[in-house]
């Protein structure tokens, strides 16, 4: 019974050392597949021991997986690729069909991946060279990241609406040595509720009183926006500086209060288009330095005007932080917030059921997936604009392909020898 025992163990070995070249070969084709986690090749002796007796029961070949061992990194041109550095996973979706509206069906089996070399695809959907969309966190309904569950990740190519004014801000220095007469102008341009630039003209004239300017506000047209007195160095404020403001008719809109710092600011109700639009108008800290000034000067200085709003913008590109958010861009110089991409990580991520497209399946043995932010709680960060490249190493394959030809080559000497053997044993009859 031995000798046919050792056919058999010889046979299982050959069968074992198949199996490991058959999980070379899928190393050194993957060599340079992104993201592709190498299959290592662990065998289990079958020997069994009755008594003193060894009796011969062959080998097993299990593939060992290296789903946790980090390939290298390299940056990339694609703005929108992503590579994970330390422990995780890239949740992703794999879209199965299509309904009749063209809306995506995804499969709703839980996949991870570290293929991070993601585009845009027609749909807006951000998906890897396998196919696989990016899964994370959207946006709420009060648009706010919602980080109690995943969805499929979509940039909305959608012109973004015009946003009217609302704030302006001014930085300016009012003459401190300038003629009675002094005057100063400055035209400002905001959007209305359409997109289109308006014009507002901000008119100042040394007051009657020392140290005080006033300011008149009209819209294109003429249509007067109210007038304003603004005095300097008053109320305790330091010289120079905002010290109180005031409608022309005496009503006090502010002051200065070194125990509570506050803004000077007017509040503006422009009409365009046949509608109201309030406009604040900011200049600056009571007290501060940080917008409408008096000091030394004979003429009006202009700093800086700021406004907010945008007219309409159509989407440019998308980018993605560090952190994991990901910001659409759009040409009017706007930019708002798509989601942002968690980690995936298991307790034993070997465990993960291995798929096509260098995505795994989320198993039970693999323990329940903890979804944090990229660097929280042991997951690994996201380098942008990167790619995680295979963890195969050529050199140590081609080594482990000549240990498994050697090996085979030594179990089929066996099978010849158990023949040899065999044979002799027959022809002892004759």
């Amino acid at each position: 019974m031995s000798l046919f025992s050792s056919l058999s163990t010889a046979v299982s070995g050959m069968n074992a050392q198949s199996e490991a070249l058959n999980a070379i070969s899928d190393n050194v084709a993957n060599s340079q597949t992104v993201g592709y986690k190498r299959v290592d090749t662990r065998f289990e002796s079958m020997v069994s021991d009755i008594g003193r007796r060894n009796i011969a029961g062959g080998v097993l070949a299990h593939a060992d997986a290296t789903n946790d061992v980090q390939g290298g990194i390299d940056q990339v041109d694609n703005p929108l690729a992503m590579a994970l550095s330390g422990r995780g996973f890239f949740s992703v979706a794999r879209t199965i069909a299509r309904a009749s509206d063209g809306a995506r069906v995804f499969d709703p089996q839980q996949m991870v991946s570290r293929a991070g070399d993601f585009s845009l695809d027609r749909d807006g959907y951000f998906v890897n060279g396998s196919g696989d969309v990016l899964q994370g966190w959207a946006l709420g309904p009060d648009g706010k990241v919602n980080t109690s569950s995943l969805a499929p990740l979509r940039a909305d190519r959608s012109p973004l609406a015009p946003q009217p004014t609302g704030a302006l801000s001014l930085a300016a220095n009012l003459p401190a040595n300038g003629a009675a007469s002094a005057t100063g102008s400055t035209d400002v341009q905001v959007y209305d509720a359409l997109g289109n630039l308006q014009t507002l003209n901000l008119a100042w004239a040394r007051g009657s009183a020392a140290d005080t300017w006033t300011l008149n506000v009209t819209q294109a047209g003429g249509a007067s926006l109210g007038s304003f007195v603004v005095a300097f160095g008053t109320n305790g404020a330091p010289a120079g500086t905002i010290g109180s403001v005031t409608t022309s008719a005496g009503a006090v809109i502010g002051t200065y209060s070194a125990a509570a710092p506050a803004t000077a600011r007017i509040d503006l109700s422009a009409t365009f288009n046949g509608a109201a639009q309030p406009v604040s108008l900011s200049f600056g800290d009571f007290g501060g330095t940080n917008g409408l000034t008096q000091f030394s000067g004979s003429t009006y200085e202009l700093r800086s005007v700021d406004r907010d709003g945008a007219p309409q913008g159509a989407f440019a590109s998308a980018a993605i932080r560090a952190d994991g958010t990901i910001i659409a861009n759009y040409d009017n110089g706007r930019s708002r917030t798509i989601g942002r991409v968690p980690v995936v990580t298991f307790a034993d991520a070997d465990a993960l059921e291995r798929l096509g497209g260098q995505a795994f399946a989320v198993t039970e043995l693999a323990g329940t997936p903890r979804i944090n932010a990229a660097g929280a709680s042991g997951a690994g960060v996201i380098e942008t604009g990167a790619i995680e490249r295979s963890n195969v190493d050529i050199a140590a394959e081609f080594s482990r392909m000549i240990i498994a030809q050697r090996a085979y080559t030594a179990n089929t000497r066996v099978v010849t020898t158990s023949d040899d053997m065999l044979q002799e044993t027959i022809n002892l009859k004759r």
